[in-house]
């Protein structure tokens, strides 16, 4: 009994050497943290914000050169790619996501226009069109989640653009019915609820409410 509970002791410590950067509004991040959460790994939060340019420290790109979050350090382990963590990528992390991040939508704003309506009306097109084509392609998958009745990769990856295209692109979700009974199972679900950003400790919705 003894050496279980040496074992068990072990395994806690290892989990809380677990350290997450993250930026509470970052999707990549958002989907790491409901993997985290879905296994129950405790880890601590590191806030790096995006919008004043801490991604560029020298500490930071010490541990990402690119300058991207989320990164995971567990000990001497480093994975600074969201890919990495979650071992695989789909339509979502190709058509949709990168289509609204923060450095994308910055340079339209540089290069196209400083308009407001303008670079939101860009993302609301580009997720749209990636909404769609996942209408049409989960039609004959879905079930409860996205693939099937238990979560699975494509849910971690689906789960944060919903949010992101309800709550920052005010995207009209009536037209995508599935997508809309999917985030309304993720709602429901404790590991995703609290991935969410607005619940992160960096959030600038926390200060405000």
């Amino acid at each position: 009994m003894a050496s279980v509970s040496c074992d068990n002791k072990q395994e806690s410590e290892l989990k809380l050497k677990l350290k997450l950067y993250s930026y509470w509004r970052s999707s990549c991040s958002f989907r790491v943290r409901i993997a985290l959460n879905l296994k129950g790994l405790k880890y601590e939060y590191k806030a790096v914000n995006l919008a004043k340019g801490e991604q560029f420290s020298p500490e930071f790109t010490e541990l990402n050169p690119i300058g991207y979050v989320p990164v995971l350090v567990d000990g001497d382990l480093v994975l600074s790619d969201s890919f990495a963590i979650l071992l695989a990528a789909n339509i979502i992390s190709s058509s949709v996501q990168p289509l609204q991040n923060l450095a994308t939508l910055k340079c339209i704003e540089e290069k196209i226009s400083s308009d407001p309506d303008v670079k939101l009306a860009w993302a609301q097109h580009y997720t749209k069109k990636g909404f769609v084509a996942l209408e049409r392609l989960l039609k004959d998958y879905a079930g409860r989640f996205a693939t099937g009745d238990e979560v699975y990769l494509a849910d971690l990856f689906l789960a944060p653009q919903i949010h992101a295209a309800i709550k920052r692109f005010n995207v009209d979700m009536t037209q995508f019915p599935l997508l809309s009974r999917l985030n309304e199972a993720y709602n429901e679900i404790p590991a995703f609820q609290d991935a969410m950003p607005e619940k992160q400790p960096d959030t600038p919705l926390a200060s405000a409410s």
